[in-house]
């Protein structure tokens, strides 16, 4: 498998007959240079009233790391306090739930003692997406068992959901790029994506899924993503969530061919930090990148208003970055 170097070319690892999760990360990716914190990084983060919020992050759980732990103590710290509240809420993944495969052995040993610790909130209210890794083994077969209807329809894992004032839509990336799935799975996907954009009645809207349309990291994006980018964008979507890189980055509205628009763009988060190996940022940046956080695991925490949000990066020291505020079209 080929790997991206600082330029941006493509150079060959040159270790020979390993499996694709044993490939060390320095071998493949860009070196992580650590994003000093901000120095006016506030201590706690505004409420919206009457907002439900929705939290969480991508590429999770290793056994080897301690991060992954570190990120469901947050999550379930935040969930607990909006729950006790009475505030509305859910918690997102945004695939690669674990590493190296979705086996159920993973799942047991890597997954079960960080996030899906039942002594948790975290898996009451989850709501997840699927990554490459989480289908490695037997097409997810493990991954749909352990989340079950959570996880939408076994082998599909796209559906939808309101919480508050929004529409979440969750998809499947992989059915995109992944050959074991047919053209005419893909094109399902793609219609009942369109259908259920289109039956939508709230205002506000937000779809959440793997692989990263556009990014800086070491894939620099996915083209394959456009498709699903243009009927976000045409139905109307404000916000979109995705892991598969393992950095934070937020993007200013853009089309899904990466023009600039403030008026109908979409504006797109990468939160790959959920508690495996972090990797670093390629230069130059991508257009429209606005803010890029690198060798920090955190999560990104949503706060869902009437016509509007609140966005923050909580990381794993206690410290709030990226905060800010959108509205919705």
């Amino acid at each position: 498998m080929g790997c991206w170097n600082r330029r941006g070319g493509m150079r060959r690892s040159r270790l020979v007959g390993v499996v694709m999760g044993s490939i060390p990360l320095a071998a493949c990716f860009p070196p992580v240079e650590r994003t000093p914190p901000p120095a006016d990084a506030p201590p706690e983060i505004l409420a919206l009233a009457g907002a439900a919020v929705l939290i969480g992050a991508g590429d999770i759980a290793t056994c080897p790391s301690p991060y992954d732990e570190a990120t469901a103590a947050l999550v379930d710290s935040v969930a607990r306090a909006d729950s006790a509240a009475g505030v509305e809420d859910a918690i997102f993944t945004l695939g690669d739930n674990v590493y190296p495969s979705g086996a159920k052995r993973y799942f047991d040993a890597c997954w079960r003692p960080s996030w899906g610790d039942t002594s948790r909130r975290i898996m009451r209210v989850i709501r997840p997406a699927v990554g490459n890794h989480d289908l490695d083994f037997n097409l997810g077969a493990d991954y749909y068992d352990l989340f079950g209807d959570k996880a939408g329809e076994a082998g599909r894992g796209y559906y939808s959901y309101d919480l508050g004032a929004w529409h979440v839509v969750v998809l499947n990336s992989e059915m995109m790029v992944n050959p074991a799935f047919s053209v005419d799975s893909r094109r399902a996907q793609e219609n009942w994506l369109r259908e259920d954009l289109a039956n939508n009645t709230e205002d506000c809207s937000i779809a959440m899924f793997h692989r990263p349309r556009f990014s800086s990291g070491a894939h620099a994006g996915d083209l394959r993503m456009t498709t699903l980018w243009s009927i976000l964008y045409e139905g109307g979507v404000d916000v979109v969530l995705n892991g598969h890189e393992h950095h934070y980055e937020r993007f200013d509205p853009q089309t899904p061919l990466g023009l600039p628009d403030s008026a109908k763009g979409i504006t797109q988060f990468i939160v790959g930090t959920g508690g495996a190996s972090l990797t670093g940022i390629r230069t130059p940046v991508q257009p429209n990148s606005a803010r890029r956080i690198q060798g920090h695991h955190g999560v990104l925490k949503l706060t869902l208003g009437a016509d509007e949000y609140q966005h923050a990066f909580l990381d794993t020291e206690g410290r709030v970055w990226d905060q800010g505020a959108g509205k919705c079209h």
